[in-house]
Parts: structure tokens; sequence; C-alpha cells
């Protein structure tokens, strides 16, 4: 099943996100997983928070090979430490540590469509989660996969990267944001906006 993307505006995404307890049920969470796998792929995403599909609960996946592309001269689209893509799902992640100098990167989101912004974001995460067979890891990821797993981490926490924007930039923002959140853009992917039905 493919679900329609949330919009900015939807309250879902502000609300920070409740794990997932242990007695879910097995069958429905790994239809979850892949119905979320379908809708990231469906909307040419490399990541997806549950909040985005308008659920309040800890669980993202993640697909970070499109994000470790080459550019037009065949450079690396991403700076050092460049690591392996990683296509994963996680549930309810907790992040141990960011590690490194913080490096820029123009980032978007589904829910935010037609708006880049520069973030800065430390290059090493360790993360503590489960899988979908609720099965425990610790792992430490870098480079671009970890830029995707800490913005599909803020969504469970109720931040979005537009909150990192600062001063200016966040007011000359309001007007797009505000259209976005009445509907008025444009995506190739179904959307659902606060107080209206799917679109």
């Amino acid at each position: 099943m493919i679900y329609p993307i949330v919009a900015f505006g939807d309250p879902v995404l502000k609300a920070p996100a409740k794990p997932i307890a242990p007695d879910f049920s097995p069958s429905e969470l790994k239809q979850l997983v892949q119905d979320m796998y379908d809708t990231m792929y469906y909307a040419h995403g490399v990541g997806l928070a549950a909040p985005q599909v308008g659920k309040s609960i800890r669980l993202f996946v993640i697909d970070s090979e499109p994000m470790l592309d080459e550019d037009e001269e065949g450079n690396p689209i991403i700076p050092e430490p460049t690591a392996a893509p990683v296509k994963r799902a996680f549930i309810n992640p907790q992040i141990v540590e960011e590690t490194g100098e913080e490096w820029a990167f123009e980032e978007g989101c589904l829910s935010i469509p037609g708006i880049r912004e520069t973030v800065y974001r430390k290059p090493v995460v360790t993360l503590r989660y489960e899988d979908e067979n609720r099965q425990q890891h610790e792992e430490t990821f870098s480079g671009m996969t970890a830029r995707v797993i800490q913005h599909e981490y803020d969504h469970l926490e109720g931040v979005l990267f537009t909150d990192y924007v600062s001063g200016l930039k966040k007011q000359l923002l309001k007007g797009k944001l505000s259209r976005i959140s009445k509907g008025d853009v444009k995506a190739d992917y179904r959307m659902k906006f606060a107080g209206q039905g799917r679109r």
C-alpha cells in the first residue's frame, strides 16, 4: 500500500512519536515497513518516517544508495567519510552519540516539497535500534547515510529540517510553508493536508 505523504502543517509532524510496544503485531509491523518502503520509492525519497504517513510511532526506513551517486563530473556528491549505502528499517531508535565536525548539505523533505535549505550535521552517528524482527542493534553510520538517519530521526522528535533555518531565511520561508500547509503545492506523489482529505 502506498500512503499519501503528510504535508507541513499537520500536527503529527511536530509531535514526538511514541515507542512501538513489544506486543505490536509482528505481521502488521512487517507490512507497515514494506508499505513505507513502497511509499518512499514511489515518492523518490531516500528516507521516510512513520509520522510522514500519519503514524506517530518511532519507526523510519532509509535507502541511502541514491545519495551516494556522482555528479556530472564523476565526483562523489558527498564529503568524506564515504560509506556503503544502507537500506534498513529502524524501530525505536535512540541516538547514542554524534561525532565529528559539522558539515553543510542542502536538505529537502517529502513533507515539504519544493523547499531545500542548508543544514549542518555531524558526519558520524551511533544508533541503538531494533530491526523489523525486533532484534536489538547498536551501530555507527557515517557520511550521507548518517545524515539521512539524523534527518529521519528528527521526524520522530517532531523536528523538521526547516527548524534549523535561522532568522531572515526563516521569515522568507514563511509564505512558502503556509502555502504548502494549505495544499497550494505541486508534488508528483499523493499528499495529505491538515484538515483536508487525501489529494
